[in-house]
């Protein structure tokens, strides 16, 4: 009876410590837009188990804007969201201790219709073109400077502006109602599945300008109060990140359970989708800051103190780069 006693005591201890073991993973709350291409990639990470395998448990919250991301972060009822790194940088120059893990160097692009003549950008002088996002839009500024450069082309003067939402775009641009379309990458795929043309790549046009197209510029802030305090755990999201990526990468297997959250209308669709996350995953290893550095300064030139506030050089601390 008492060895009976003895092996109770020691399963319900043993049960015991299970449970706290358990209730010590720290949870790290990511909020980003429910439809929003990251969740592929987050989705990824819990189906394998890379949070719990990195020390973590990631627990995704649905918003419906950017700005509805950056209250919860800023209000602390969010570990995590994804931006970009220049919206990192403004805030760092302000005086706020956020920091970047990269996650997508994927940008967008020009399309015009099937049908179009237009070789190169200059031949959409006159025309309309379909901007999504505003006059700061990041694509729309590099494409300004860039038909500058080669053309010297005021793009802004010498064609007609529609700015939008990315659907907006989307179903004015397959309507027949622009000449051209700049839009988000994952817009950009459907839209030539839909048998719109790539005119140019906003990638080619910034190293046409000198900057380097392998610069992430989309990833996940943090605040830098986390990463002291909890060094693992945001190095284990990076970690459980890159997991995610290297089985995005290889193995089409994992791309046919998020097919259903992809909402690809065709196949077509779904293969472009897919090779566009593809293309836009950034290297391993730390991030160019020199080549970051001459991007953030690009972006002052052309868009001032609206775009990016005081940061007019690169914040030191911004990237968290591997083993820091």
């Amino acid at each position: 009876m008492t060895s009976l006693k003895s092996l109770l005591g020691a399963a319900v201890a043993v049960g015991i410590s299970a449970v706290s073991a358990f209730a010590e993973t720290p949870v790290l709350r990511a909020a980003v837009l429910e439809y929003g291409t990251v969740n592929w990639e987050l989705d990824t990470i819990k189906h394998y188990g890379l949070d719990a395998e990195n020390g973590f448990t990631l627990d995704v919250q649905g918003v419906a804007g950017g700005s509805a991301a950056q209250v919860a972060f800023q209000g602390g009822t969010a570990d995590v969201i994804v931006s970009d790194w220049l919206w990192v940088a403004r805030q760092r120059a302000a005086g706020k201790d956020f920091v970047f893990i990269p996650y997508s160097k994927a940008v967008g692009g020009v399309l015009v219709p099937e049908n179009s003549s237009a070789q190169s950008l200059s031949d959409l002088k006159g025309g309309k073109i379909g901007i999504a996002g505003g006059p700061l839009d990041k694509s729309w500024l590099i494409l300004r400077a860039y038909a500058q450069q080669e053309y010297g082309m005021d793009l802004a003067a010498q064609t007609e502006q529609v700015f939008g939402a990315p659907p907006l775009i989307f179903k004015t641009a397959l309507s027949g109602d622009l000449d051209g379309a700049i839009n988000f990458w994952h817009f950009m795929a459907k839209m030539e599945a839909a048998g719109m043309r790539k005119l140019v790549d906003v990638a080619d046009a910034a190293a046409a300008l000198g900057l380097d197209p392998e610069t992430p510029l989309l990833g996940y802030v943090v605040k830098g109060e986390l990463l002291r305090d909890n060094p693992d755990l945001i190095h284990g999201l990076a970690k459980a990140s890159r997991g995610a990526k290297d089985l995005l990468a290889s193995d089409d297997a994992a791309w046919e359970r998020l097919r259903e959250r992809m909402k690809a209308s065709n196949e077509a669709q779904f293969d472009g989708l897919k090779a566009g996350f593809r293309a836009g995953i950034p290297a391993a290893g730390p991030v160019d800051e020199a080549a970051a550095d001459r991007m953030l300064q690009l972006m002052a030139r052309l868009g001032g103190a609206d775009l990016v506030g005081e940061a007019t050089t690169l914040p030191d601390g911004l990237f968290v780069q591997p083993g820091s």
